[in-house]
């Protein structure tokens, strides 16, 4: 009997994995995947990669060099910084001008890397997806911070959490985070957003057709959880990562947060800045823009390493961090991230005691006003202490139950349905836009929201600093 003819494609993907007011971090991999005659197609599985493409991995910091690679940044039409390797996927690129915008080019082997139109996990005519041309190709260009000494000029960035479900499935989950990736590819394409902060359960352990059973210890399993939904928005601007419980050994049975520090180039981005990270094991991190803006990553899972703590955040090293972090001089906005909240009113998680406990001293000494996070599958706002704490944890994953808390966790809205959140900072005030979908138009919609009273609660969300 004759063996079934298979095909074979590579899809080819670029990273722009972190930018400043004066370098950025490009990088670029493939996806191979695999199809039979007459059938659909299928991602191959890393163990299968050496037999199908002599390669171990598809994309980040350890990935094998596809070949000798140059990345250029252009400005006006004329090449103003050049990096080469023939060693590795990604280069930093070094020289570039404050908030200025460039495009850029990666070229292997003498070829354009993913030019062209691209393939993407597209609906299919005989129902559910599967990998065709989409009509879309990439739009490589950035726009680089302003410098640190500089006023920070009015600027938007979106918060997300809890999204790694997958698209690959013909599943709600998967409708849910496509919508939301529709959205963030919007807001990156037509509304200036600079960078995503992501709060954390990167990617999940998944059901048949989703992600494999570890949830995010392959690079396979990334393609559908983070670089196929969000592909043409982190060719543009850099996504900065919180650990979640699902990205540790704390509610899987795998520690996959070396996946994701391969995958997000965590060594390469917050390791050669004294004071600027606490990394490994842990995951924290400072991220300034401009004179007036800075966010602070904080790791809020459990440390598996030391017996004498319970969480990264109690750790002598990451305590230390923690203290100058949040010490003077002070900035008019410092904003804590993580993906565990301080305050949650429900319906399956609570206050964190640990958090409430021995980090609001650390927000109360930087004057902080607001606070970001995600682990409840829903959307909340809570006011404690003159401070607001936001809840964006349903990105992909989506819990519909009432909370029941609303008390305790000084909630004063919140809404059951998969978003991000759009933040927009300009001066003293701050406005924070929960968005679902995009209307028929390519419109951003808004979500509402309800008080504890079930009373209608329109966004934005406006909070305000101290007077600088």
């Amino acid at each position: 009997m004759c063996a079934m003819a298979e095909e074979l494609h590579v899809e080819e993907f670029v990273h722009l994995v972190d930018l400043s007011h004066d370098r950025v971090l490009i990088a670029w991999g493939g996806f191979a995947f695999r199809r039979p005659e007459g059938g659909r197609w299928r991602i191959a599985d890393d163990e299968e990669l050496p037999a199908l493409v002599g390669r171990r991995t598809s994309i980040g910091s350890g990935a094998e060099p596809f070949g000798p690679a140059t990345v250029q940044v252009l400005a006006g039409g004329s090449v103003v910084a050049e990096a080469s390797t023939a060693d590795r996927t990604w280069v930093w690129l070094t020289g570039l001008q404050p908030d200025t915008e460039y495009r850029y080019r990666v070229v292997v082997d003498g070829r354009e890397w993913a030019a062209g139109e691209r393939r993407d996990w597209v609906p299919s005519g005989r129902g559910g997806y599967d990998l065709a041309a989409a009509g879309r190709s990439y739009d490589l260009r950035f726009r680089t911070w302003p410098d640190p000494e500089a006023e920070t000029p009015p600027v938007r960035f979106v918060a997300i959490g809890d999204f790694g479900v997958g698209i690959r499935s013909d599943s709600e989950s998967s409708r849910r985070q496509r919508r939301v990736a529709e959205v963030l590819d919007r807001l990156v394409e037509a509304h200036d957003v600079r960078f995503v902060v992501s709060l954390g359960d990167n990617i999940y352990r998944g059901e048949q057709g989703q992600v494999d059973e570890e949830g995010g210890g392959e690079d396979d399993e990334w393609y559908s959880s983070f670089f196929q939904p969000y592909r043409y928005a982190i060719a543009r601007v850099p996504v900065f990562p919180a650990i979640g419980n699902h990205d540790t050994a704390d509610t899987e049975s795998s520690d996959d947060r070396r996946q994701m520090e391969d995958n997000f180039h965590v060594h390469e981005r917050f390791r050669d800045e004294a004071g600027r990270a606490s990394v490994g094991p842990g995951l924290f991190y400072r991220l300034r823009y401009g004179r007036d803006l800075e966010l602070v990553c904080l790791d809020t899972s459990h440390d598996g390493e030391d017996p004498a703590v319970h969480r990264y955040f109690q750790a002598a090293d990451h305590s230390e961090f923690l203290r100058a972090s949040f010490a003077g001089p002070h900035r008019r906005w410092v904003v804590p991230f993580s993906h565990h909240p301080v305050y949650c009113a429900g319906p399956s998680h609570t206050n964190d005691e640990e958090m409430r406990r021995d980090l609001l001293p650390y927000f109360d000494a930087a004057g902080v006003r607001l606070v970001l996070a995600g682990h409840e599958h829903n959307f909340q706002v809570s006011e404690m202490d003159g401070r607001t704490y936001v809840i964006s944890g349903a990105g992909g994953q989506l819990r519909e139950g009432v909370p029941g808390d609303f008390t305790g966790a000084g909630t004063t809205a919140w809404a059951a349905q998969a978003h991000l959140v759009l933040v927009e900072i300009d001066g003293a005030e701050a406005r924070l836009t929960p968005i679902a979908a995009l209307l028929p138009d390519g419109t951003p919609h808004a979500m509402t929201a309800l008080d504890p009273h079930d009373q209608l609660v329109e966004p934005p969300f406006v909070v305000r600093a101290d007077p600088a």
